[in-house]
């Protein structure tokens, strides 16, 4: 089972701490233009500003009351930006243990007990008991090849609600990704190398879930 060192990590970008990489920034919702730190880990990636605007429009009709599930969270944004905008909760999965501490330390600083941080690796945590999520965002190492699986786990084991929406981020080569029937692409679009898409879970009501 492959094992990495960091959350999101893509031997052909900086780590997050170089540049203007060394906070996240809450995009909308109650916390607004917050900045918040990110942990020093070789190879961090954070959705980019530009990338997650857009995310959140897409999920702008949905997020608000909703379980979500950030699964691969390195610096937390994705997940903090859905809390900042009015997720019901959020389980943000992390295996690296200083970055895990980080966005701990950013929802004690936000004031927030609805976000749930876990320091596990993703493909083991998958395969335990499972409650539903109505929102998942899938943001995995490039070039670990953990998307099958883990999309497979996550259909197959009871993670996902009937209607669950699928936010799914991979790097631009990676061709004929296999996925669940149930779920049907929604949004679809490239910044540089980076794909990002939004899919829907459909299950008819005969279907067992």
């Amino acid at each position: 089972m492959p094992r990495v060192k960091s959350s999101r990590s893509n031997p052909n970008k900086r780590p997050a701490q170089q540049g203007k990489s060394g906070f996240v920034r809450i995009i909308s919702g109650q916390w607004r233009g917050r900045k918040l730190p990110v942990r020093d880990v070789e190879g961090l990636r954070p959705t980019t500003d530009r990338v997650k605007e857009t995310i959140f429009n897409w999920l702008a009709p949905h997020i608000r009351g909703t379980r979500c599930l950030d699964l691969f969270a390195g610096s937390g944004g994705l997940g903090l930006e859905a809390l900042s905008r009015y997720a019901e909760q959020v389980t943000l999965i992390e295996m690296d243990r200083g970055a895990a501490e980080q966005i701990r330390q950013n929802l004690t600083t936000l004031g927030s007990n609805q976000g749930q941080v876990i320091q596990a690796d993703a493909v083991n945590w998958l395969q335990g008991p499972a409650t539903p999520f109505d929102l998942v965002f899938l943001d995995p190492p490039f070039r670990r090849e953990l998307l099958p699986q883990v999309c497979d786990l996550l259909e197959q084991r009871g993670w996902l609600t009937p209607d669950a929406l699928i936010y799914l981020e991979r790097e631009k080569e990676m061709a004929d990704l296999p996925l669940p029937a149930s779920w049907q692409l929604l949004k679809d679009k490239q910044a540089g190398q980076v794909c990002y898409q939004l899919y829907v879970r459909e299950v008819n009501d005969e279907a067992d879930i």
